[in-house]
């Protein structure tokens, strides 16, 4: 029996009044505004925390306003280390000394792949994806280019990913670095790991990750997966804000020798010798270059307090339920208008959003937005449903996706 309107609202009741996370979407300003009926776009920019409100303020007038330049002293220059270590330990799987945060994705993913590049010289190729996300293209491209390497492209079915077996056939003798995304922009595609790893190091190359679609949505585990490199933002399930810094991760056995090539003062040992030649300092710290963005740092502060405290494992069980109901949503309303699903439809091969295309919807999503429905449009034709765990209800999926029905009823 085909379900009714009637039916799903009482499904989105009865899952909201069950949901162990229930408590947590008040947490976040906006929760509560009248004018945004349902915000479907947490897998691009999330929600600001509450206390995150307070903190900065209080960060202005304390940290900042009262403090000065004893801040650095204090707290601010090994703050990009001790939040490194925080965000491997909660949601990376990584041990401590392995993860700094800092500059932004573009620029630490530039620093991550020069750096592991470097570490197997006489190797010629970059394994990468067309489907991956454009600055990674872009900067693989431009990276090519510039030291004379060639770009193995895979093709995968852009309503999935990368397989294991898409790589094993394109690694060589002669791949350096492999390049993927561990979430895939669009798709939501979840790579199999750690059998990914396996492939690549069984070549003898080197595996660097994005993790900015996956990271606070999927459990992470970089030390067990043997992952050599990893890159990721904290402005999408991490609530730090719009440009909030990224973090990088660089393995513990890669340390001692990985040479990154934006030479700062800060990465220098011994930085306030400020003395001539550049020394890279030891561990992790030698991926930083100059002034990290300590305010940026700020928000993202208090998601880690609320995913310290609802636990990953709890997370990705209602990021699981989530992209269900909002596919079976889908099926029931929109399929029939002639959406297309194109994200898996097995939720262990998904990760925390679901993206569905049409033709019209580049036009239905200004539409959505005046109305203060907010998805998520990526060309040629999709809208992006990204539903984050600690902010969103499933009432607030139903009502978004019955408004993008709407529209096409219409």
């Amino acid at each position: 029996m085909t379900a009714t309107s009637a039916d799903f609202a009482l499904r989105a009741e009865s899952l909201d009044a069950a949901d162990p996370l229930r408590d947590y979407p008040a947490r976040f300003l906006g929760s509560d505004d009248p004018e945004i009926v349902a915000y479907l776009d947490g897998n691009s920019l999330g929600r600001p925390p509450r206390a995150s409100a307070e903190r900065i303020a209080a960060f202005v007038a304390d940290g900042w306003g009262r403090r000065l330049i004893r801040g650095w002293d204090e707290q601010w220059f090994d703050l990009p280390l001790t939040l490194g270590d925080r965000i491997g330990a909660l949601l990376l799987g990584a041990a401590s000394g392995q993860t700094t945060i800092g500059d932004s994705t573009s620029v630490l993913l530039y620093k991550l792949a020069r750096g592991a590049l470097a570490l197997r010289p006489g190797r010629t190729e970059i394994v990468l994806d067309r489907d991956n996300f454009p600055t990674d293209r872009y900067l693989l491209e431009s990276i090519a280019a510039d030291l004379g390497l060639t770009l193995r492209w895979l093709e995968p079915d852009s309503r999935g990913g990368v397989t294991a077996a898409d790589l094993a056939r394109v690694v060589s003798e002669r791949t350096a670095l492999v390049v993927l995304s561990h979430v895939a922009y669009r798709s939501a595609y979840l790579l199999d790991m750690p059998e990914i790893g396996a492939i690549t190091h069984e070549a003898g190359a080197l595996l660097l990750l994005d993790l900015c679609h996956s990271v606070g949505a999927v459990p992470i585990e970089l030390d067990s997966w043997a992952v050599d490199f990893a890159v990721g933002c904290t402005y999408k399930y991490l609530n730090g804000g719009p440009g909030s810094p990224a973090f990088g991760y660089v393995a513990a056995r890669h340390l001692d020798d990985f040479v990154q090539p934006i030479w700062g003062w800060m990465g220098r040992a011994e930085p306030f010798d400020m003395a001539q030649g550049y020394r890279p300092a030891p561990g992790i710290r030698r991926l930083i270059s100059g002034t990290p963005a300590i305010l940026g740092m700020i928000a993202v502060q208090d998601t880690l307090d609320m995913i310290e405290e609802a636990g990953m494992a709890a997370i990705r069980e209602k990021s699981v339920a989530l992209t269900e109901f909002a596919l079976d949503l889908v099926r029931a309303w929109l399929i029939p208008h002639g959406v297309v699903v194109s994200s898996p439809v097995d939720p262990a091969r998904r990760g925390g959003h679901i993206t569905i295309d049409h033709p019209r919807f580049r036009e239905i999503v200004e539409r959505l937005w005046q109305r203060g429905v907010i998805p998520d449009f990526r060309g040629p034709d999709g809208i992006r449903i990204g539903l984050s765990p600690l902010s969103t209800t499933f009432q607030e999926t139903l009502t978004g996706v019955a408004e993008i029905r709407r529209e096409l009823d219409h």
